[in-house]
């Protein structure tokens, strides 16, 4: 029966890319929402854990004082709900800049249609400052725990030596957690698709967040294998850097983790879906068995087929249409409006040079008013043979079409398989993208190719069908440079609080600086000695960031092409370890600079 709409539902039949853009932008503040929050408690959690550690004296004194636990925590509470009150207050302001920003970079890349206004709205803010709050206070509590809660004799000696053992609850969370990423990272070998991609980056972040909470034991267990080389290497200055570093594993740690977290995230966002792309990309390769190509600017012909077929020595020619259809799926109250790619194939001719891999019903009966889905999109509108699928044209003219084949094939030819004749009367202008040729076995490729070659339509170009790529349209490529977007956000947000946890971890080691020169080090040998040991925490967070990033990124390769080495370009490898390298080195050199300006005697009676 017929359907009635109303209100704001109405755009979703309305103005398709509207509709489209709502769900779009929905997913994203989803996603990207979870991601940015994800990160943005871990980051917190780290940079509170490292100041109330260098406050660890004071709090032991608080302690020999008798201040309770119950004192402590709400002391540290109280604290950083003003901190992050302000910082929520002037963060959402900027947000808005941010908004901006991300609203004209969708528009850019196609997301979005480029009049989609910004809706301005005082509750997201509200949110936004919530939200902060309460990741700051959950980041709170789990950091002022151990000041709060240990005796006050072992709170005095704690704060004179750094606290070398970890907690078993953190040991065994930590550890827990790495081996749950490591098992989210399998998840590829029997589920492929987007969802794959997804759930690989999910599981590289599983996998830090796991080395961070036992941070301090793995940098532990590299320094103690680094300390010597650098002494051996460096002499003085790389002694005490291995030295710092064995003697302030937890510092270290701190320090480290944000680096690594940025180089992971970074890898994961852009080598995961590249790993989609070219496994489409070989799919498509593998699945045509055509010879030739023939393609013109601005689209073919359909005489072109039926003339490339009397061509002598030509077995098939199929025209190939490509196009993209729309989905509009009931979810609760509203409806969920998604494009994705489809073609246009001859039934009769299309398996003569193309293999989509039919496992369901016969290619030959696509003809009419009839369609062919992908096995993965049958099952989830659990649609079997002889059904009616219901869809909308990409031109936004509703379709009930009959199913008459399911195929395996789908990052090659997308989900939705149409007869030619009737995608062309919803693309502009009815003609087809391209003709695929398949000569006869035992005929010379040579006079095959010069014959249609000689063809009598103006512009129509022959190339070898290994040219052909996969489909891009719907949301596949947008979604890539949506990643990228989002990604860049993070980054950038992962990049300042890298500066600040390496600044603050350099500047309240001023009293140290200080100690070593009356001791008879010179500006130059400490600032070597800082230099080794920003090498050494750099170098550690780049490996340890690449190593979590390989494994599930070479899981999700080996899943979709075959091959675990992951696709792309190893420029952006090396740009994204040269950026973390370059921000590392500079944010220590800046502060240390700053730390020895002042003159040894002044500084070590600087109260820490």
């Amino acid at each position: 029966g017929a359907e009635v709409t109303t209100g704001i539902e109405r755009s979703s039949i309305e103005f398709l890319d509207v509709s489209q853009t709502r769900v779009l932008l929905l997913a994203i503040a989803g996603s990207f929402g979870g991601f940015a929050l994800l990160v943005a408690v871990f980051v917190v959690a780290s940079t509170l854990a490292l100041t109330i550690n260098q406050r660890r004296r004071e709090f032991a004194l608080l302690r020999a004082v008798a201040a309770t636990p119950k004192q402590i925590r709400k002391l540290i509470g109280t604290e950083t709900t003003l901190v992050a009150l302000v910082a929520g207050v002037l963060g959402s302001v900027l947000g808005l800049a941010v908004a901006s920003g991300l609203r004209d970079a969708f528009a850019a890349i196609g997301v979005i249609p480029a009049d989609f206004g910004l809706a301005i709205s005082p509750l997201p803010l509200l949110a936004a400052v919530l939200l902060g709050l309460g990741a700051a206070r959950l980041a709170a509590w789990a950091a002022s725990r151990r000041p709060s809660s240990i005796r006050p004799v072992e709170a005095l000696g704690e704060a004179a030596v750094e606290r070398r053992e970890l907690g078993r609850v953190r040991v065994l969370t930590g550890w827990g957690l790495v081996a749950a990423g490591f098992g989210g990272a399998l998840v590829p070998l029997f589920l492929h698709g987007d969802i794959a991609a997804a759930i690989s980056t999910m599981a590289t972040l599983v996998i830090v967040i796991g080395l961070a909470v036992v941070g301090p034991q793995v940098t532990g267990l590299v320094v103690r294998f680094l300390g010597p080389v650098l002494a051996r290497l460096f002499r003085i200055s790389g002694y005490l850097a291995g030295a710092n570093a064995q003697a302030n594993a937890r510092r270290v740690a701190a320090a480290m983790t944000p680096l690594m977290l940025a180089v992971a995230f970074a890898l994961a966002t852009f080598y995961g879906p590249t790993a989609s792309t070219a496994a489409a990309q070989q799919e498509t390769a593998r699945s045509t068995t055509a010879d030739y190509v023939l393609t013109a600017p601005g689209g073919v012909s359909p005489e072109v087929a039926e003339a490339a077929g009397r061509v002598p020595g030509v077995a098939a020619a199929t025209p190939v249409v490509r196009t993209s259809v729309v989905t509009a799926t009931p979810v609760g109250d509203s409806v969920e409006v998604q494009r994705t790619p489809a073609q246009g194939l001859a039934g009769d001719r299309a398996g003569a040079a193309l293999e989509l891999g039919v496992d369901a019903g016969r290619l030959t009966d696509l003809t009419g008013e009839t369609v062919a889905l992908s096995r993965s999109e049958a099952d989830w509108l659990d649609k079997k043979i002889g059904d009616e699928v219901s869809f909308y044209f990409g031109d936004g003219v509703p379709a009930k079409l009959r199913l008459v084949a399911t195929y395996t094939h789908d990052l090659a030819f997308g989900d939705f398989v149409l007869p030619v004749a009737l995608a062309r009367e919803h693309v502009g202008g009815r003609l087809d993208d391209s003709v695929l040729v398949r000569r006869q076995p035992g005929v010379d490729a040579g006079s095959v190719a010069s014959a249609l070659s000689a063809l009598p339509y103006p512009g129509v170009v022959v190339a070898p069908a290994s040219v052909l790529a996969a489909p891009e349209g719907g949301d596949r490529q947008a979604q890539f440079y949506l990643n990228l977007v989002a990604a860049g956000v993070i980054v950038g947000y992962l990049a300042i609080s890298v500066a600040n946890t390496l600044v603050l971890t350099t500047a309240q080691r001023g009293r140290e600086f200080a100690l070593l020169r009356l001791m008879g080090m010179n500006r130059r040998q400490v600032t070597r000695m800082m230099r080794l040991e920003a090498v050494a925490t750099v170098g550690i967070a780049v490996v340890l960031g690449t190593l979590v990033a390989v494994v599930p990124l070479a899981l999700l390769n080996f899943a979709l092409r075959g091959n675990p080495l992951p696709a792309g370009g190893a420029s952006v490898y090396f740009g994204i370890i040269g950026g973390a390298a370059v921000l590392g080195m500079v944010a220590i050199g800046v502060a240390t600079s700053v730390a020895l300006r002042a003159r040894p005697i002044d500084a070590i009676g600087v109260r820490e």
